[in-house]
């Protein structure tokens, strides 16, 4: 493995430049050279867009750019010493020891794990000083492979020996992680390690890392007094440290002030007021649940809520469309006939596909009367955690029995949420602790959150339901068409955020009331909605064909997988165009998805399918080749619109060479 870096990929005592992008750009075109990458150019961008994100200097004047890159060919470390100071960023200063590691898409782990000890052995103040007296390219090889080669695996296990001791010391435990999961993951763990075993504290941590995880000890994560989380996304299996004083910071802290945080942490296992880990979600939102607005835990809620409700509307409306397909449209009035009277062994008159049909259409109906008491039982959850869900679910059930649908659904979650939390904060005495999750919380949230709804809130939602339904049918020529370009405005605004679900929850709120001869404007509203949700991605997977030179290699691989995401209506499929240049993807995105969604109203299309996309064509009746039509042409508005914008409002990334 001594090949990951060669003298030819070593500069000593060089001035490269005043800025990282200059650093950066001269690495690269030196991996470039030495034919470990296609192109350099490339490379560049892709560490700088991962610099952007966090920046990569470290204390003790070093720095560490890292990505991984379709151009390279071959896991690589390129270093330079520079003759002048670079700022990476570091809060001690500017940087004088540049080591870029430069990984291929798909890297294999032993690869990754050669450069995570290399990450780890950079805290080293003997290992840093041998660097930068070494003389010459070949001494900085030699020195590089020595810790590659010999370094110890990833402590995840307690750093210290145990030794006789009269004073049991204190125990903490920590989970590292970054985006990249190279460098960072491992220094911060690294750092952790030293100062924890400098102030005397039995500590393990676990590194979630591209070169792999050795999951913490249960035992060591039960022993332990508080938890260090250093991590810039989620922690996998949150739960395990559920009830441990906690602290989250940016995994940069763990490498920047690795003896703080342990304080920090000490002082967290003595205070009964600190932060804990909680027994629900695992995201770090839930951390700061209990501190967070009312306005932010109602957007948190809501969020939970759709996010659990939509495998039941997705698997539910795809097994509908099925039905269609195997048994024509008429299977919504023959299904319950034929599944009360046949079965695979006495037939219908229409025939085994028929049948089929029916029992496809049967299940996606029932598993879509599931949608309004998912969506209240997971906003309750998203409240009280598990306690929450049978008081929210109940509260579901009696909005739909009332005619409320999914405004009643949601009132009635956030009540049960609100009253399941503020029952579970009561002073109870400890024998009735073990009943309140199970017995009492559930119990008393029920009658409040369901007796409100039957005394109190039922009754007026669902007057305003029916009025909103009844305008809603009522629609027609231009009103029809500013509805259908508000909703794919909404669909495009924010790219599967909480804007786009208050349009998709809308469009599919109403779809039960549906009729392709009575009442068609629901399955209209459910068209556009999912047609204006497919233009993003597709407009973009189309620009980077059309104009590829105005995209950066990752966004260019981002449009190949975007087609399908497109086609399948995952608007989502755009957030990594959005990501890196918001200011003209999303507007480029929301006039298309506009006229898209405005075609879609005109045109009179219709869709029973609330997810699935162009692959869901057969439930769009006779008018799929309007939803085509309306599609492609907002996306090839957004796309005209995007190349337009990068073209001649254009903001390359810093840095990097024209």
């Amino acid at each position: 493995m001594s090949d990951l870096i060669t003298p030819g990929l070593v500069t000593l005592d060089a001035h490269l430049g005043t800025t990282p992008g200059e650093v950066i750009n001269h690495l690269a075109q030196q991996v470039a050279g030495q034919q470990r990458a296609t192109d350099a150019k490339e490379l560049a961008e892709y560490a700088l867009e991962r610099e952007a994100k966090t920046a990569t200097g470290v204390p003790g004047g070093i720095a560490i750019p890292h990505c991984r890159s379709t151009a390279v060919t071959t896991p690589t470390l390129a270093m330079a010493r520079l003759g002048t100071k670079v700022d990476f960023g570091a809060k001690d200063g500017p940087a004088d020891l540049i080591f870029f590691i430069a990984a291929p898409e798909g890297a294999d782990k032993e690869h990754l794990k050669l450069l995570s000890k290399l990450a780890r052995a950079l805290v080293k103040k003997t290992f840093t000083a041998a660097l930068r007296e070494a003389q010459t390219p070949q001494e900085i090889v030699d020195l590089v492979t020595s810790v590659i080669s010999d370094a110890p695996a990833p402590a995840a296990a307690p750093a210290n020996a145990a030794q006789p001791e009269t004073v049991p010391r204190p125990k903490i435990v920590a989970v590292t992680a970054c985006p990249t999961g190279i460098a960072h993951t491992y220094m911060a763990a690294d750092a952790l390690a030293q100062s924890a075993e400098d102030l005397g504290i039995e500590f393990a941590v676990e590194t979630q890392g591209s070169s792999g995880t050795t999951v913490l000890d249960p035992a060591l994560i039960q022993a332990a007094d508080a938890v260090i989380f250093a991590v810039d996304v989620d922690v996998r299996d949150r739960s395990r440290f559920a009830g441990k004083p906690v602290i989250q910071v940016p995994v940069k802290r763990g490498v920047d002030e690795p003896e703080k945080l342990l304080k920090d942490a000490l002082a967290a296992s003595k205070d009964p007021q600190a932060a804990r880990v909680p027994a629900g979600p695992s995201s770090s939102e839930a951390a700061d649940a209990q501190n967070e607005s009312f306005g932010a835990g109602l957007k948190r809620a809501l969020l939970t809520g759709v996010s659990y409700m939509i495998p039941f509307v997705a698997g539910g409306g795809l097994l509908i469309a099925l039905g269609f397909l195997l048994g024509g449209y008429a299977i919504t009035d023959a299904a319950d006939q034929y599944l009360g009277a046949n079965s695979l062994f006495n037939l219908p008159d229409a025939g085994l596909s028929a049948y089929l049909g029916a029992v496809a259409f049967k299940i996606g109906s029932l598993s879509m009367n599931f949608l309004v008491p998912a969506l209240a039982g997971y906003i309750a959850y998203a409240y009280a955690d598990r306690p929450g869900i049978a008081p929210g679910f109940t509260a579901g059930a009696v909005a739909g029995f009332m005619g409320a649908g999914f405004i009643g659904g949601i009132v009635g979650g956030v009540i049960a949420g609100l009253a399941c939390r503020w029952i579970n904060s009561w002073p109870v005495p400890h024998f009735l602790r073990g009943l309140m999750p199970v017995v009492i919380v559930p119990l008393l949230g029920s009658i409040i959150a369901s007796g409100l709804m039957f005394l109190v809130f039922g009754g007026p939602i669902a007057k305003l339901t029916e009025a909103l339904n009844g305008w809603l049918s009522g629609m027609s020529g231009a009103a029809a068409a500013v509805l259908g370009m508000i909703l794919g405005l909404m669909m495009a605004v924010d790219l599967g955020g909480p804007v786009n679900k208050v349009a998709y929850s809308f469009a599919v709120a109403g779809l039960g009331a549906g009729s392709l001869m009575d009442n068609p404007a629901p399955l209209m509203v459910m068209a556009a909605v999912m047609a204006a949700g497919m233009v993003p991605p597709l407009s973009m997977a189309l620009a980077t064909v059309v104009a590829p030179k105005l995209f950066s290699g990752a966004e260019r691989e981002s449009g190949k997988a975007a087609w399908l995401l497109g086609l399948a209506f995952i608007t989502e499929g755009t957030i990594p165009f959005a990501a890196a240049d918001p200011l003209r993807v999303i507007p480029a995105s929301m006039v298309g998805a506009g006229v898209t969604g405005s075609l879609i109203m005109s045109f009179s299309v219709v869709s029973q399918a609330p997810h699935g996309g162009i692959f869901v064509f057969f439930a769009m009746n006779n008018t799929w080749p309007m939803f085509l039509l309306a599609t492609a042409i907002g996306t090839l508005v957004s796309a005209a619109l995007v190349i337009i914008l990068k073209k001649f409002v254009r903001k390359a990334p810093a840095g990097v060479a024209a």
